[in-house]
């Protein structure tokens, strides 16, 4: 089943965050070259085949292991079966990470806002990783970065202790969990809304502008959709806007 596209990574690492929702981490038989923000297709053998698909990278491209944030979807193809393996097991990895929701570096926009869906943080997470590693070794981190993460419950916020604790140890970095059903989470004492909801609010209270910040939005598609509408009458060209969808709507 192996192939040059791909390698074999061993499972190092996981963790439950709900029943459908867990944190792996993976050391590949090779390094894997990355910029933080993007994905690699992971697999598993399946009759003669492997099923993959792309999950975008949580790690920052320092580590030596690839971490995942995964959601098991009843019925996938690959997703439960992928739940299954255990530490200690084995999957694919492709060899080379794809995806454009990199931080952009420079020019005129020195703020970034970015807002996810539950495991569409992992890529902002990655990003956030990779700074916070330069901050500790000397480097001056020159922008402005806030995540807004939405939920339907705090549970599902994976991250949420260290984005947290990013935000304390970081002038730079700003933090938003925000749930949807906060009758579900009745001790949830933070934002409250869908991401498209709330996150002119603190565009406007970051002093976040159509001018100076590109944003970022990764997970739901319906979520994408509606932000960047949002977006779009706030004043943000399309080119300040980037996208990563984590499934196709019919």
């Amino acid at each position: 089943m192996s192939s040059s596209a791909r390698m074999s990574a061993l499972v190092v690492f996981r963790r439950e965050v709900t029943g459908d929702l867990w944190i792996m981490r993976l050391r590949p038989e090779e390094p894997l070259s990355f910029q933080p923000g993007q994905y690699v297709a992971v697999g598993l053998p399946a009759q003669e085949r492997i099923i993959e698909r792309p999950y975008s990278i949580a790690s920052a491209p320092q580590d030596p292991e690839l971490e995942f944030f995964l959601e098991r979807v009843p019925g996938g193809e690959l997703s439960p079966q992928l739940y299954d393996v255990p530490v200690g097991g084995r999957v694919w990895v492709r060899r080379q990470a794809k995806g454009r929701l990199v931080l952009e570096r420079g020019g005129r926009r020195p703020n970034h806002f970015m807002v996810a869906t539950v495991t569409g943080v992992a890529p902002f997470v990655s990003i956030v990783r990779s700074l916070a590693a330069d901050a500790a070794a000397g480097a001056e981190v020159h922008y402005r970065v806030a995540l807004l993460q939405a939920a339907a419950v705090s549970d599902e916020l994976g991250y949420r202790e260290e984005l947290t604790g990013y935000t304390r140890a970081h002038a730079w970095f700003h933090y938003v969990p925000t749930v949807s059903r906060p009758w579900l989470d009745p001790d949830w004492r933070f934002e409250r809304g869908r991401a498209e909801d709330v996150a002119r609010k603190h565009l406007d209270a970051l002093g976040f502008t159509p001018a100076d910040t590109t944003a970022y939005l990764c997970g739901n598609p319906h979520m994408v959709a509606n932000l960047k509408g949002v977006l779009f009458r706030a004043g943000f060209p399309k080119e300040a806007v980037k996208e990563e969808l984590y499934w196709v709507t019919a």
